[in-house]
């Protein structure tokens, strides 16, 4: 007979009788029903501080505020300030049953604190759950969270959510290492060739906080410098954050630092990392098992236990620029950082931005510089050729180099690697007409014909469609001549000429991270150079007026950076290191370049931005949108008084299939800016007059998109 039609056992009536009585006694005993979990209907509440105030994931404007929430017993140990949580959110008061307001969706959350009473008179929700015990949100974040949302008009969700790394349950269940003791002071090292270098090191190591704007001389040994000063900082028994543009200098700092301090002694916070180390790093941080980072701009946040020095490597890098909302700059939250934890700052480079020059000009930083013997003992023999030179040199006629870098390369080819920084990727980017010199463009999408390999072959480089049958639209020719040569096309070139040379690429496609000391040629676009072994024989800067033409208020400052990083790579004048600049020698950038001067370049560009009321003497916010809804919103926001507005102004049209910018309109559709501008000192109330008008926009649903960014690296 199967179990089916046999009579049915395991019932309660079948049950022992000392089963029964069990069951009976527990049902009596049961004073309040089970609450049903993440409503936690009929729950008692915590009997100590009943009320949780949490801040809730809604990046929208008009929420940016805490929202209070009961706290169920059963949650009560583990609802601590500072965990994740989840939270029921967007019940309306209709939706209330026992005095418990009920349903909303799901959404994720911190626990800010917890208090005895809501200053919220209506029924409150309760905790739907507590993700994690792993307090991971104190005081100090959530204080450099909120400042950072208020400079840049934007939301504490928002910014929390590039200061915290999404949770890895396995990393958060692992421990963390136990903490090490601090290490001895370090030596000067490399400091001592500096006027101040030893004395900053000095005051590291000895609990100071020294703020510097130190302009490094040229050659690796940039950070070995960067690691002693880690290093002090950890002497003195502080913490210490750097943040570098790339996982190249992350990677070189960190080989560093390993070489002085050993393993273990520092966190490497980088977005390319796995989300399961990542997180496990940025832990170790948090519960103080490491009190050294570096990173990338992901690390900026890192909340680094008795800091005692932030550190900034390039900060004209455009990485160091957050392209997600609201878009801090890592050099301003590092500011944010001393400022808040009191602690020493330093702001390194080979170059010198305006920003940087202007924290010494106003006597918040001191100078860390060399001598000009140590300069000229370091730098390598800059030389220039202008357009009257290439008027005259029957070589650079006829070819793409003039004979002064022909003759570098030949020379430079017998000791080593030489390096060759050209401008643009690809193989030709921009032709034009033979004849009339207008632009080729694409019939279909008006976008600029780009070169192949096959020479008779253009695509463009919006749409992607070949054109086989071209023809200048205002002559009527059918020739076509290279506007703008790339580094593919500089590789063939140079690589017919010197055929038993190996030629090597370097760009956004393959970046090469070193490469050997032999004799090869090097070609790559700005920031993408690769660090040679003893350093390179000699370098060419090709095409300087691409940089220097960019409509851009940051063309010459950009320009000069990335010719002294590829300059600095190259070996000092005494070992034979030459560097050859294709650009007009009377221009302000070439002449700092040729006299390795990049503060004093910074210092004049501070002067010109000073008479024209330009960043970073003044404060200046970019609204970007359709017609119509920037005019609104300009109509709607209490700009303040002394606030000034520059256009609005049509913006490019970003065509389809083309990458889209940051802060640049969808594709195809129809953009203007305007400018906002205020004097230094009401930076914070222009940005709180425009996140005012943003969250008002918002919580009438507007359905317009009205970009605000507050200080945007590119104003044209």
């Amino acid at each position: 007979m199967s179990s089916e039609n046999g009579p049915e056992r395991g019932g309660a009536q079948d049950a022992p009788p000392e089963q029964l009585a069990l069951i009976r006694e527990t049902v009596r005993k049961a004073k309040t029903p089970r609450a049903k979990p993440r409503t936690w209907r009929g729950a008692a509440l915590a009997k100590e501080l009943p009320v949780a105030r949490v801040l809730v994931d809604k990046g929208v404007l008009h929420l940016d505020r805490y929202f209070d929430y009961a706290v169920p017993e059963e949650l009560d140990a583990d609802a601590q300030p500072g965990v994740r949580v989840r939270v029921r959110f967007g019940a309306g008061r209709h939706r209330v049953r026992d005095g418990r307001r009920e349903g909303g969706g799901l959404i994720d959350g911190f626990l800010v604190e917890r208090l005895a009473e809501s200053d919220y008179a209506g029924p409150l929700a309760a905790l739907a759950q507590v993700v994690s015990p792993e307090r991971i949100l104190d005081e100090e974040l959530l204080g450099l969270v909120r400042a950072v949302a208020d400079r840049y008009a934007g939301s504490v969700a928002d910014v929390l959510q590039l200061a915290v790394p999404p949770r890895n349950a396995r990393a958060e269940k692992r421990a963390s290492p136990q903490p090490l003791p601090a290490p001895p002071v370090p030596e000067p090292g490399p400091w001592a060739r500096y006027e101040q270098g030893a004395a900053f090191v000095a005051a590291l190591a000895s609990g100071g906080a020294p703020r510097a704007v130190w302009n490094a001389l040229p050659g690796p040994r940039w950070t070995e410098e960067l690691a002693r000063a880690v290093a002090a900082t950890l002497a003195s028994g502080r913490g210490a954050l750097a943040v570098l543009p790339d996982g190249r200098a992350v990677a070189r700092v960190d080989a560093a630092l390993t070489a002085l301090l050993g393993e273990g002694r520092h966190a490497v916070l980088t977005a390319d990392a796995g989300p399961e180390k990542r997180y496990a790093q940025w832990l170790a941080v948090r519960r103080g098992a490491v009190k050294a980072v570096i990173g990338t701009r992901a690390a900026m946040f890192a909340p680094v236990r008795d800091l005692g020095l932030v550190a900034l490597w390039d900060d004209g890098d455009d990485s160091h620029s957050e392209p997600h909302a609201p878009q801090p700059h890592a050099r301003e939250v590092l500011l944010l950082r001393a400022a808040q934890d009191r602690c020493a700052f330093l702001l390194g480079g080979w170059s010198c931005t305006v920003e940087a020059a202007q924290l010494v000009e106003t006597g918040w930083a001191r100078p860390l510089v060399a001598t000009r013997e140590q300069v000229r003992e370091a730098a390598p023999l800059v030389r220039t050729v202008g357009d009257h030179d290439l008027a005259r040199d029957e070589a650079a006629r006829a070819a793409r180099l003039p004979t002064l870098a022909w003759q570098t390369v030949r020379e430079g080819l017998r000791h080593g690697p030489v390096l060759v920084q050209v401008p643009r990727r690809g193989y030709v980017p921009r032709m034009a007409c033979a004849a009339c010199r207008t632009p080729a463009r694409c019939r279909h999408c008006s976008g600029p014909l780009e070169g192949q390999e096959s020479a008779s072959a253009l695509r463009c480089g919006w749409c992607g469609r070949e054109e086989s049958a071209w023809h200048c639209p205002e002559c009527g020719a059918f020739r076509l001549r290279a506007q703008i040569v790339g580094a593919r096309r500089t590789a063939e070139e140079l690589g017919r000429a010197f055929p038993a040379v190996p030629v090597r690429t370097s760009g956004r496609e393959h970046v090469l991270d070193t490469v050997s000391d032999t004799p090869a040629l090097v070609v790559s676009t700005p920031g993408a150079e690769p660090v040679a072994e003893g350093g390179y024989a000699a370098a060419l800067l090709l095409d300087g007026w691409a940089m220097l033409g960019r409509p851009d208020l940051r063309a010459g400052e950009d320009a000069l950076r990335r010719w002294l990083a590829a300059a600095a790579l190259v070996r000092p004048q005494s070992a034979g290191g030459t560097v050859v600049a294709i650009a007009e020698p009377t221009l302000r950038p070439v002449q700092a370049l040729v006299r390795w001067d990049p503060a004093g370049h910074a210092l004049r560009e501070l002067a010109e931005r000073a008479e024209l009321g330009f960043p970073p003497v003044s404060r200046m916010a970019a609204v970007s949108g359709p017609p119509e809804a920037v005019t609104g919103f300009l109509d709607a926001v209490e700009l303040p008084r002394e606030a000034e507005v520059l256009g609005p102004v049509p913006l490019p049209v970003t065509a389809a299939g083309r990458p889209r910018r940051v802060g640049a309109p969808p594709p195809g559709e129809h953009w203007e800016r305007a400018l906002v501008r205020v004097p230094t000192g009401r930076g914070a109330a222009l940005a709180g007059a425009l996140k005012a008008a943003q969250a008002a926009r918002t919580a009438r649903g507007s359905d317009t998109a009205v970009w605000v960014r507050i200080d945007p690296p590119d104003i044209g």
